[in-house]
């Protein structure tokens, strides 16, 4: 069957899923929001700061390969088959966040907020198994950011504490979660920003028996997904270019994510993406594997 058979009916969903998500998404940057805190402190306009705001990237991969599926992960669920499953699907991100203080809270210029982050990846291609979403995963977050006001280099540092839940919101088998607390250092240079998150993996009791609902359903998932994540982004000529790295020092296990993105014009972007290694959703935190995938992404400071 030709892949692209369902490309109409997957760019009619794209178009309105970008359609909706730019009626709400604000892009303004936390600099910008700072910025603006500063020049304008008065009561009667602290509601601007109330509006959803984009947060991680938000984007839509129509193709998305993978090099090796992880059918082991379903072969306990009477329901799914992973050898029903296709090579080629679509993913989308969906990230916003919500000011849950005015800036300055505390400080001036610190920022407290809520954020939310869907990933989901689509078998929009299996016409044979009804085109089921695969794996969504959710990732709600609070978390507070404190610009310091030291300038190596003439860039800025900003500090930041946060606690997320990271699940795929299934049970039994098939269910994945952890809860983590992490800080962060942001430095920005231009159009050059790095962040550092180390983190911790807060314990849970162990299962009883692998159909517990209770207990932790991975355990040793920091072997794989590792204790911290190095982001890197640059822009030359308006090409956005990023690198993730994820790693465990003991194992050396982890995952390398790569991006390029160029501007389409009507605040899109195109954008490509790479990834190889462990935990490129839940389902396949310890499943290793390289996915290349081509879409659009609304415009951001990336």
């Amino acid at each position: 069957m030709s892949i692209y058979t369902n490309l109409p009916k997957l760019f009619v969903m794209l178009l309105l899923m970008l359609a909706n998500a730019s009626l709400v998404l604000a892009q303004d940057s936390d600099e910008h929001v700072a910025e603006q805190a500063q020049s304008n402190r008065a009561p009667s306009n602290s509601n601007v700061y109330f509006i959803l705001q984009a947060h991680k990237k938000n984007y839509i991969l129509p193709l998305i390969y993978t090099d090796n599926f992880n059918e082991q992960a379903y072969q306990d669920v009477p329901s799914l088959s992973g050898d029903e499953f296709k090579d080629i699907e679509a993913k989308y991100q969906l990230s916003v966040k919500f000011p849950l203080f005015n800036p300055g809270f505390l400080v001036d210029n610190d920022s407290f907020h809520f954020g939310m982050t869907i990933q989901s990846w689509w078998q929009i291609y299996a016409d044979e198994i009804s085109k089921p979403f695969r794996e969504t995963n959710y990732q709600p977050e609070f978390f507070y950011r404190l610009p310091i006001g030291w300038q190596p280099f003439d860039g800025n540092v900003t500090l930041g504490l946060g606690v997320e839940h990271q699940s795929n919101g299934r049970s039994q088998v098939i269910s994945r979660s952890w809860n983590r607390i992490y800080g962060e250092v942001i430095y920005t240079h231009g159009l050059f920003k790095a962040y550092f998150r180390p983190w911790y993996r807060l314990p849970e009791d162990e299962k009883e028996s692998p159909d517990d609902p209770k207990g932790d359903d991975n355990p040793d998932i920091g072997d794989y997904m590792g204790h911290y994540q190095l982001q890197l982004q640059y822009a030359v000529y308006d090409v956005g270019m990023e690198m993730v790295i994820r790693n465990n020092l003991s194992t050396h296990k982890g995952a390398v994510e790569l991006g390029l993105s160029f501007p389409l014009g009507s605040g899109l972007r195109g954008y490509l993406q790479y990834f190889t290694g462990y935990g490129e959703s839940m389902i396949d935190y310890d499943h290793n594997q390289q996915r290349i995938g081509i879409g659009i992404m609304l415009d951001s400071d990336f």
